[in-house]
C-alpha cells in the first residue's frame, strides 16, 4: 500500500498558537501588583469573557481560538470554555495534531503580541518584565507534555536590551528554540532594526544558533485598521485587513537584508511568520533590480552578494492555505527557504469547521503537494524547519 505523504514524513508545523489560560499570569506574578497583571474577566452584562491589562480591557479572551467554531470571523466564543481544548490544553493539543496528520509544532503567543509589544502597556518595568518571564516560563512547562512534538519560541523584554539577552540565555537553557521579536521596534519608541543598539541581541541569537522570528502583526497595525471602510461590510473588512498584515512582514524581509543585518550576521537566521510565500519572488526580484539600479553596490561595495541571495542563504517564510502561489515560489526560489504551517487556532487557520473552507491539513498536503518531488516536499514539511529550531 502506498503511503501518504504524512505517514511517510514526519511534518513539522512551522506556526501555531496557545491560547493562555486565565490564570498564566496570576499564579506566576506577585499578587502586589492586583489587577494590573493580565487577567480574564467576564462581563457581567452578556458573560463574555476579556482579557484585562493594567485594569483596562484588552481583547476578548477567546478570539484568536477560532478553529471550529460555528461561526464566520471577527465573531468568536464568548468564553475560553467554549473553544477547541487544543488551543489551551496540551494534551488536547496533541490528540488534534494527531487527527491532522502533524509531528510536531512550533508555538507563538497571543495575548502579549506578536512582538510582546502589549506588555509596555503596563508602564511599569519590573510588572514588564515578570509578565515576559512568567509567559516563557508558562510556554516551558507547556511543551514539556511533549518536548519533541512541541517547540516554545520565547518572547522577549525587548525594550531593555541587557534584560533581552539575559532572558535569550535563560529561556535556550530551559530548552525554547526561538526568538519572537517586533519587526518594528521603532513604533514603541525604539531604533530600528539595523540600529547597533540591538547588536548583543544578534550576537547572542548567532551564538546560540536561535532563529530571529517575525511573525505578522508585531509592529505598527494602525495603517491597517484605518483603511477600512464601513460601507464595505464587517466580513470584507475584516477579509482586507488580515490579506494586508501577511504582506506587511515584506518590509521586515526587505530591512533585514537592506539594512545589512544578513551581510553581518551570516549565521543568523530569520524567519517570517504566518505571512504566506506567493509574494516573495516579485519582492526579491524587485528588490536585487533596485539594488543595482540604485547603485548599491558603488555604495556599499562590502555588501557581496545580491538581496534574493541574502534571502536564500538566510531567511524563510512560512505558507498554509495556498496552492498555485506557494508552488509558483517553490519553482522560481526553490524548497530550502520555505516552511509549512496551519496557524492553528486562528480564524485564518487549516482548521476544518462550519464557518471555514480549511481542509483537514493531512487532506490539503496530500491533494495539492503530494505531487512535488520527494526532496522538496521533505525540505518544506520537515527538514527546513528541523534545521532551524533544532529539532529531531
Amino acid at each position: 500500500m502506498v503511503q501518504t505523504v504524512v505517514e511517510r514524513i514526519k511534518v513539522i508545523d512551522s506556526d501555531t498558537h496557545v491560547s493562555e489560560p486565565e490564570d498564566l499570569w496570576t499564579s506566576r506574578i506577585a499578587a502586589r501588583w492586583g489587577d494590573m497583571i493580565p487577567h480574564i474577566k467576564a462581563d457581567p452584562d452578556n458573560g463574555r469573557e476579556y482579557w484585562y491589562f493594567g485594569g483596562e480591557r484588552f481583547q476578548a479572551a477567546a478570539g484568536p481560538a477560532m478553529a471550529g467554531w460555528r461561526e464566520f470571523p471577527p465573531s468568536h466564543p464568548p468564553r475560553m470554555a467554549d473553544t477547541d481544548p487544543g488551543s489551551w490544553n496540551p494534551v488536547e493539543r496533541l490528540k488534534r495534531m494527531d487527527e491532522y496528520g502533524l509531528h510536531a509544532q512550533v508555538i507563538y503567543p497571543n495575548v502579549g503580541g506578536f512582538g510582546s509589544g502589549r506588555f509596555l502597556s503596563l508602564k511599569e518595568p519590573e510588572l514588564m518584565l515578570d509578565c515576559v518571564r512568567a509567559y516563557n516560563d508558562f510556554l516551558t512547562d507547556w511543551c514539556a507534555t511533549d518536548p519533541k512534538r512541541l517547540v516554545p519560541i520565547m518572547a522577549l523584554p525587548f525594550w531593555d536590551v541587557d534584560a533581552a539577552v539575559a532572558e535569550v540565555n535563560r529561556c535556550y537553557k530551559a530548552g525554547h528554540k526561538g526568538i519572537l521579536f517586533t519587526s518594528e521596534p521603532e513604533v514603541f519608541g525604539h531604533p530600528q532594526l539595523a540600529d547597533p543598539q540591538w547588536n548583543p541581541l544578534w550576537e547572542t541569537a548567532q551564538d546560540l544558533g536561535l532563529t530571529i522570528n517575525f511573525h505578522i502583526g508585531s509592529g505598527d497595525l494602525t495603517q491597517v485598521f484605518r483603511s477600512a471602510y464601513r460601507g464595505n461590510g464587517r466580513q470584507a473588512n475584516y477579509a482586507k485587513q488580515t490579506v494586508m498584515m501577511f504582506l506587511d512582514n515584506s518590509r521586515a524581509v526587505s530591512e533585514v537584508i537592506i539594512s545589512g543585518l544578513c551581510h553581518r550576521y551570516p549565521r543568523l537566521n530569520f524567519v517570517s511568520v504566518e505571512s504566506g510565500v506567493g509574494w516573495v519572488p516579485f519582492l526579491l526580484e524587485a528588490l536585487d533590480w533596485q539594488w543595482l539600479n540604485s547603485g548599491v553596490r558603488q555604495e556599499r561595495p562590502e555588501y557581496d552578494l545580491l538581496p534574493s541571495e541574502y534571502f536564500k542563504r538566510q531567511i524563510y517564510a512560512c505558507f498554509w492555505f495556498e496552492r498555485g502561489s506557494a508552488r509558483a515560489a517553490l519553482d522560481l526560489i526553490g524548497p530550502d527557504n520555505f516552511l509549512y504551517e496551519t496557524d492553528f487556532p486562528h480564524p485564518t487557520s487549516m482548521s476544518p469547521g462550519p464557518a471555514s473552507t480549511a481542509d483537514n491539513p493531512r487532506d490539503f498536503i496530500e491533494q495539492n503537494l503530494s505531487d512535488l518531488p520527494e526532496e522538496t516536499l521533505r525540505k518544506v514539511l520537515h527538514d527546513n524547519a528541523a534545521r532551524l529550531y533544532h529539532l529531531e
